[in-house]
């Protein structure tokens, strides 16, 4: 995320004051060479409002709370992302047992069964009701958006779910090149890709709604 300096901000203040538009100020910086993300948020700081004076736009303060509530948030999330897929894998372990498989194995499998159904249990109400916590609390203060924590954490999710699904794209076609591909493998394959795309697709949508909303207030 593009910091702005004190410097910009205050160059952004005073054109604004002597009544330039936000396209010619933005052009101006840009000429200079600063980069076009941090003049869009130099610009952001201020309100598009009829005042004679520039207002500033409310800044998000970190607090202890929302680095806890975010980071229990994303917690969850992986937990329910991996325990949703391993109660998967033992579906399908299940549905295409293996003649092969000893009985060790088998018992294994419903031990893991329990594990993850008990990890859902738990994690799944707490991420939908941290889930809606943040999301009212975006809803009353749009300036939550703006969190270092919170765009940091999102985007360190995205990075975890797009390396997953790379990875499992890239062990599925090794597997297809060697011709040893089995029901089994491909099942599992598309639960973890469709675990992480689900993930992936998410956040990046809601990244890219929030960007779009914010540059219609500019």
């Amino acid at each position: 995320m593009a910091s702005v300096t004190d410097e910009m901000r205050d160059f952004v203040r005073d054109a604004l004051i002597k009544g330039e538009s936000r396209e010619s100020i933005s052009a101006a910086l840009q000429s200079a060479g600063w980069p076009e993300a941090q003049v869009a948020r130099a610009l952001e700081a201020y309100a598009s409002t009829d005042f004679p004076l520039p207002i500033p736009r409310p800044r998000s303060q970190v607090s202890a709370r929302e680095a806890f509530i975010y980071l229990l948030l994303y917690t969850t999330l992986l937990i329910c992302a991996v325990q949703f897929g391993s109660l998967l894998f033992s579906l399908i372990d299940t549905s295409f047992p293996d003649a092969l498989d000893p009985d060790y194995r088998v018992n294994s499998r419903d031990s893991s069964m329990r594990f993850a159904i008990s990890s859902l249990v738990v994690a799944f109400p707490l991420f939908l009701f941290l889930s809606r916590v943040v999301a009212k609390s975006v809803q009353r203060n749009p300036a939550v958006r703006l969190s270092w924590v919170r765009k940091w954490l999102t985007y360190l999710a995205l990075f975890v779910a797009a390396t997953i699904l790379m990875g499992d794209i890239i062990f599925l076609l090794s597997k297809l090149l060697d011709g040893d591909l089995t029901t089994r493998f491909v099942l599992k394959s598309a639960t973890v890709g469709l675990i992480s795309g689900c993930i992936f697709g998410y956040y990046f949508l809601g990244l890219q709604q929030e960007e779009k909303e914010r540059a219609s207030d500019l």
